[in-house]
């Protein structure tokens, strides 16, 4: 178990004070800085977007327009079954049609399902001639009516034509996907030879006709904007074979939902909902896709949430917009304990929907508001930093301190020192999870060994204690049932309900546990990864700051830009100090950082080169890669300050009848818990940190203990 008093160092050699946190909500209020350096709960927000300006999204050094596919006939040769032929395809591999040669961008999702549909007003008969058109119409008959698999011909395939120009062959296959959903086409040099599709002929084992041709007519358009439902359905087993048949034959370019609908009250139906995924072009030379059909509505707020985790938030977001967790973008979770503000961006919600609902969302912890449209997601880390307003009750000195020193002198002086030499850049205690069994850090360890199995039942382990969760939590350890668990499980605990839906669908195998975690937001689940790299870095500051003080010595990885720069993550961001750097005092110990373990950064040149590879030995990573390819995770590691400093601290010292008082049993007793507290006075604390400085970290260096 990891424990961060065990390597804690300090910066400052006051002496500090004692007091109590977070008594309430109120009591800890955090608000997010955009990229402007404006409070996001400022309703000014809602006049100016640059929070989410795209250029500081993905910043473009020579950003051109985008043009239409009118202005660049090639890109018909960079459609799928193209780049198939170059490579030499044969005759039984499927090449899937180009959406962006032929989609119409004004298609609705009812013109999708219907089967006139035609390419831009080329039929068949006219690509095709009408011989041909006539023999594909008889193919597709006997194909449909089954007479060919009653014939023994179900591998039974029919040559259309031969056409030298990729461009023309593209349109063939979508003219012939399109009027024909349950054939596939396939190519041979310059041939195209169609067939019956046997994925169609799965599918329809389980759905009607027209719910097949609807799905595979909606998968060959590619317009990302639009949706497809299958009927409602009351059997939750067949329900989940459908699932299954997307995931396994479409998963990495479709993904499917079950929303509520209704029913007869002992067995509600439920509806499917199928949509592409954020990312469906495999290639740059199918990127054409993306300018085609209407733009994805992206809709920015500030989130405004009191005692709620932010995963929880956008679960209960997500309820009410009728979309996915995954379509809520934001820059980084916030404090659960907390009264927070954040900026969020909603995909696929329009600034009129959000506004029609915004009503019906508010409540006593939960409020949006700033709405306004945007272009882009937001990124992790897409934020200036957090403004803290913190209330400390109980101030008192610390049991073995001088007792006739002042306390206005150790509060004051404490201030001073931490506003002149900041705070050791540790990961608060937050980062690891309060568990008292099992931390994130081990899950994420777990992972990178690429033990999934091991890492679930870690997920899963129970605290001490009955209530539901740990009772839940306790039945799926000792019978690893999903279903049963699933029951027992709260409705908020939104992650852990995420996996036992995975599991109950997928099973406990290796598989079902890869699929339990893939229903986890990537940002979650490289959460837990990133916590075992903070638990290393944390380890890795004490070491260095115990062999080498606070002196800047060589071998050093220092950053030559402003100290407020948030992370790097480039090895031409960061120098080596030499010995002549050192002689010449060219750096501060302000500038020293310290690399986050990854695949893409370098180690100091010193004793931590050593420090580093043993620590990985210790935990069996030798020659770990920083990847999980069943999980789709890359961690490329990243360079963090050593050193951070707060901006704009300030402090206001409250008498006993100025501050309304809590119960102090609700708040987090800082010093020594164990010791009655004999003053009520309070101190007000306001300062801001750059993004991944920790609130409670600044506070253990202020006031000298652990909280």
């Amino acid at each position: 178990m990891y424990d961060m008093e065990t390597v804690w160092c300090w910066v400052s050699d006051h002496v500090g004070f004692r007091g109590t946190i977070k008594n309430s909500p109120s009591d800890f209020v955090v608000t997010e800085i955009d990229m402007c350096g404006r409070l996001v709960n400022d309703v000014d927000c809602v006049r100016d977007t640059c929070t989410i300006d795209s250029s500081q999204l993905q910043p473009q050094p020579q950003p051109q327009p985008r043009p239409t596919p009118s202005k660049r006939p090639k890109k018909r040769e960079r459609s799928p079954a193209n780049d198939s032929e170059r490579a030499g395809v044969g005759e039984s591999t499927v090449i899937p049609s180009d959406a962006s040669l032929n989609t119409d961008p004004e298609l609705s999702e009812s013109s999708i399902n219907s089967p006139s549909v035609e390419v831009k007003g080329r039929s068949l008969e006219m690509l095709l001639g009408c011989s041909i058109a006539e023999s594909l119409e008889q193919f597709a008959s006997s194909a449909k009516g089954g007479s060919l698999a009653m014939e023994g011909k179900e591998e039974a395939t029919l040559l259309l034509v031969t056409f030298q120009e990729k461009g023309q062959r593209a349109s063939v296959h979508k003219a012939v996907r399109q009027r024909y959903p349950f054939l596939k086409t396939v190519t041979s040099s310059a041939e195209i030879r169609v067939r019956l599709d046997p994925q169609y002929s799965e599918l329809r084992q389980l759905v009607s006709e027209g719910e097949a041709d609807g799905l595979f007519r909606f998968l060959d358009s590619r317009d990302t904007s639009s949706k497809f439902s299958f009927q409602p359905d009351g059997n939750k087993e067949h329900r989940k074979a459908v699932h299954h048949f997307v995931s396994r034959y479409f998963g990495k370019l479709l993904e499917t939902k079950s929303f509520s609908g209704q029913g007869d009250g002992s067995r509600p139906d439920a509806v499917i909902t199928v949509r592409f995924r954020d990312k469906i072009n495999g290639s740059r030379k199918r990127a054409a896709h993306e300018y085609q059909g209407p733009s994805t509505p992206y809709t920015a707020f500030t989130l405004h949430k009191v005692n709620m985790e932010t995963l929880d938030a956008v679960a209960s977001l997500a309820s009410q917009l009728g979309v996915l967790p995954s379509d809520f973008s934001y820059a980084g979770i916030k404090d659960k304990k907390a009264d927070t503000s954040q900026t969020m961006v909603v995909k696929n919600v329009t600034i009129d929907k959000l506004k029609a609902k915004q009503s019906s969302i508010q409540n006593k912890d939960l409020k949006i508001y700033n709405l306004r449209t945007t272009t882009q997601h937001l990124r992790v880390g897409q934020l200036k930093g957090n403004h803290f307003s913190i209330i400390v009750r109980n101030v008192s000195k610390h049991l073995k301190d001088d007792p006739e020193a002042s306390l206005a002198e150790r509060v004051f002086g404490a201030i001073e020192n931490v506003k002149e030499r900041g705070f050791v850049n540790y990961y608060g205690p937050q980062r690891f999870g309060l568990g008292l069994n099992v931390q994130a850090d081990q899950i994420g360890l777990a992972l990178l060994k690429q033990n999934l199995v091991k890492a679930l039942h870690l997920f899963f382990t129970p605290e001490e204690g009955n209530d539901p969760v740990n009772k839940a939590k306790r039945h799926f350890i000792n019978t690893e049932d999903a279903k049963a668990t699933l029951a027992l499980m709260p409705e908020y605990k939104t992650r852990e309900r995420l996996v036992l839906r995975a599991l109950n669908r997928y099973g406990n195998s290796q598989e079902g546990c890869t699929r339990a975690w893939l229903s986890l937001p990537h940002y979650m689940r490289i959460l837990y990864v990133h916590s075992y790299c903070s638990k290393i870095w944390n380890e890795a500051a004490t070491f260095r700051l115990k062999t080498y003080d606070m002196h800047v010595v060589e071998g050093d990885l220092v950053t030559c830009d402003k100290p407020e720069q948030d992370l790097l993550s480039r090895n031409n961001q960061v120098h080596v100090v030499t010995a002549k750097d050192v002689e010449s005092g060219n750096y501060s110990i302000n500038q020293v950082v310290l690399p986050m373990p990854g695949n893409s950064i370098q180690y100091p040149s010193n004793k931590l080169t050593s420090w580093y590879q043993e620590a990985l030995v210790r935990d069996g990573l030798q020659g770990c890669r920083f990847r999980i390819p069943a999980l789709q995770l890359n961690v490329p590691g990243c360079y963090r300050p050593l050193l951070a400093l707060p901006r704009r601290l300030e402090c206001r010292w409250w008498e006993s009848e100025e501050v309304l008082c809590t119960k102090e049993e609700a708040g987090f007793a800082v010093g020594e818990p164990d010791q009655p507290l004999k003053t009520g006075d309070a101190l007000s604390l306001s300062f801001s940190l750059n993004p991944s400085n920790y609130a409670t970290v600044c506070l253990r260096e202020i006031m000298k203990c652990h909280v």
